[in-house]
């Protein structure tokens, strides 16, 4: 077990990363993108947009349901996602061991940094037991000036830190979340393992992931 990092710290996304959220949040989404009349299938969801927040990809869906995206709407997906959250998230596997290692490395040099809307956040690392090695530490796109693939979520958790970004580990496992690691200057690993609902290896190294890994037992080794 590693015990030391090359790394100031490591920044880590949530979903896909820590937690598999997206067949839950993409299966709720799905759904209420069919009542509201775009049919798609649950691929098609994921691949559309994972990766993505709901709130930013209002012209697409409003051109495709013929009808306004409004607050009511997203307020009432939020509250099905949590309800389906709450009933069925698990952790990635091998995630808290990594996240254990990991945090022991970097002497506690950790964050999340988010998209996703920090209620989300904060449920998903609580139900999966995580919060003790982020709490304090838990970075919202939502509250950023821009959203990831652009960088302010991950600059904003290295200035947290006192680290340089040059000088961070960022974990993700889509193409918009390693461009926004890519562009704040900071080393990205891709996490893709085989199972529905990340981006592919060939995907992550283009968008600038340095690696790719497909279990999270490999991740501490990855940190020396």
């Amino acid at each position: 077990m590693p015990t030391t990092s090359r790394f100031q710290a490591v920044l880590f996304d949530c979903d896909g990363v820590l937690v598999d959220s997206e067949p839950l949040t993409n299966g709720v989404l799905r759904d209420m993108l069919e009542e509201a009349g775009w049919s798609l299938s649950r691929d098609e969801c994921m691949r559309l947009f994972i990766g993505k927040a709901v709130k930013d990809e209002r012209a697409l869906i409003e051109s495709r349901t013929g009808r306004p995206l409004t607050d009511d709407w997203l307020v009432e997906f939020r509250r099905r996602r949590n309800e389906r959250l709450e009933a069925a998230l698990t952790p990635i596997a091998g995630a808290p061991d990594a996240v254990a290692r990991v945090h022991a490395a970097v002497q506690g040099r950790i964050a999340c940094a988010s998209g996703a809307d920090r209620y989300k956040v904060e449920l998903q690392l609580a139900k999966c037991g995580l919060m003790p090695y982020f709490e304090g530490r838990i970075f919202s796109g939502h509250e950023m000036p821009r959203s990831k693939p652009a960088p302010d979520v991950y600059l904003a958790a290295a200035a947290a830190l006192g680290a340089d970004p040059r000088h961070c580990l960022v974990v993700e496992d889509t193409v918009t979340g390693v461009t926004a690691g890519v562009a704040a200057g900071a080393t990205v690993l891709g996490y893709s393992p085989p199972e529905a609902g990340h981006d592919a290896p060939g995907a992550l190294r283009a968008a600038g992931a340095s690696a790719v890994f497909t279990a999270m037992h490999e991740l501490p080794g990855l940190l020396a």
